[in-house]
């Protein structure tokens, strides 16, 4: 490559491991999602408009997004050698300026300006019309790339790049940057680890005391359902949430804020979730369907607005958890005791203080979490929520224990009364443990790995079992 050929990048999946498209689509739908939808409705059919009005909606973070090293060390090299290395882009002017001036890179920029899309044949007509015929070296990364790179001196193709064959047949120099992405990484997206919440489909199959193979089959499919419809939503989440995972310490290695995954694959991967839950909630019928719904619709509405709400958020996590057990009865056709929703629904509460608890103790300043309402200032409350919880869940337990309905499920009362010591022992530690910051981000999937909790609950639900009498039924204890 000669040392004075201006050299030209493409942005989007070039010199960045991100489309700047997607990035506002999604950051216009976690700030403005009504204006964003309305955008994309009105002007769907015209791109460069739509970029542009994007781009205004959701003003992004440029200096936060992840950059292709590959291309930087070679624009780097470039620069040190006296090249001028010039961004040419189909997204809007103003993001591709500002990500030029952070750079270093040359101010002479080309882009789409909210009326002409600079992208494909606008594209190389542009660079020609600047640098000349074969005046410049040109890398890209897609189809539309082809007809830049026939009219540059060096074509450089990043990423596996089909129709870039037809480059070489042609005998036009090629460079090649290998560039992609990995399945395993859309999986790790998927969130796998968190499925083990929904053991909470069988909350309501152990409390009625029904475990023949007619409902337990419904209910493990079930579960399916909801891995499914959860991995749904965590992309959704990750996918509004970019710019406040990427100024987290950890969250920023994520598979969508890091690049590492593109958008518009979390974004058929989440599609194709969703799909795959309904078809097996409308299987296992209209009440676990509706459950089902109800859920991926509150989970929706957590990602785009209610995570951001004081109060409302961990209520809002409490939701979510005490459907699953709602759906678990659904699916396996049992009835909940409302006793048992009653209890359950300030347990989560506790546990959604812990999460935020914990969020905040792990902070490395005292500003408010990135796209949360708290800060170290509200540890104080949330602790005091988080006891509350607690005490009201046990007296929720003890009433249950001496109502009608709980003394004909546990006819040895006193044995109740005995496995609540092990269940309160269980709730403080959980928020002593998110108090000093020794758990995981999430209380439910920290609770299913801890080997001393989990012997806590153990113990609670084998006292349950011998005051149901469930040990003599089976074992003649």
């Amino acid at each position: 490559m000669s040392e004075t050929t201006p050299l030209v990048l493409d942005v989007d999946g070039t010199f960045l491991k991100t489309d700047l498209l997607y990035e506002c689509l999604w950051a216009g739908l976690g700030r403005a999602p009504r204006e964003t939808i309305l955008a994309v409705i009105r002007h769907f059919r015209h791109p460069a408009r739509l970029k542009a009005e994007l781009a205004r909606i959701a003003p992004l973070r440029t200096d936060l997004l992840p950059v292709n090293p590959d291309i930087a060390d070679l624009a780097l090299r470039s620069r040190m050698a006296g090249r001028e290395v010039v961004l040419a882009s189909a997204s809007d002017r103003l993001l591709v300026e500002r990500l030029a001036a952070e750079y270093g890179l040359s101010g002479r920029v080309f882009a789409s300006d909210g009326e002409t899309n600079l992208k494909g044949e606008a594209k190389a007509a542009a660079l020609v019309a600047e640098f000349g015929e074969r005046g410049f070296d040109y890398a890209g990364d897609s189809a539309a790339d082809l007809a830049v790179w026939r009219h540059a001196e060096n074509a450089i193709v990043v990423g596996p790049v089909r129709s870039a064959r037809a480059l070489s047949a042609d005998g036009a120099n090629i460079v090649e940057i290998a560039n992609g992405w990995k399945f395993r990484a859309l999986i790790r997206a998927m969130r796998p680890h968190q499925w083990v919440k929904n053991v909470l489909l069988l909350l309501a199959m152990i409390a009625a005391h029904r475990f023949d193979l007619q409902t337990l089959i419904p209910v493990l499919w079930g579960m399916v359902a909801f891995s499914a419809a959860a991995s749904s939503i965590y992309i959704v989440n990750d996918l509004i949430d970019l710019e406040a995972d990427r100024l987290h310490p950890t969250k920023r290695l994520r598979p969508f804020a890091s690049g590492e995954v593109p958008i518009v694959v979390g974004m058929g991967a989440a599609a194709g979730l969703a799909l795959l839950a309904v078809a097996i909630a409308a299987w296992l019928g209209w009440a676990f369907l509706g459950v089902l719904v109800f859920y991926m619709i509150l989970s929706l509405a957590y990602s785009l607005k209610l995570k951001r709400m004081r109060w409302i958020d961990i209520a809002t996590l409490a939701a979510l958890y005490t459907v699953r057990v709602v759906a678990g009865a659904a699916a396996g056709k049992v009835d909940v005791s409302i006793y048992m929703l009653i209890f359950i629904y300030p347990v989560f509460i506790t546990l959604g203080c812990v999460k935020r608890l914990t969020e905040l103790t792990l902070a490395k300043s005292d500003e408010r979490l990135p796209g949360r309402g708290y800060s170290r200032a509200d540890r104080g409350d949330l602790l005091n929520v988080a006891v509350l919880g607690i005490v009201g869940a046990l007296v929720i337990f003890f009433l249950y224990s001496i109502s009608e309905q709980g003394r004909q499920l546990y006819p040895t009362t006193w044995l109740l009364w005995v496995a609540m010591v092990p269940m309160a022992w269980w709730l403080n530690r959980m928020v002593l443990l998110g108090w000093f910051g020794k758990q995981d981000y999430d209380p439910i999937v920290f609770a299913m790995r801890d080997k001393f909790g989990l012997g806590l609950l153990m113990i609670t639900l084998s006292l349950m079992f011998w005051a149901a009498g469930l040990w003599a039924k089976w074992f003649g204890l």
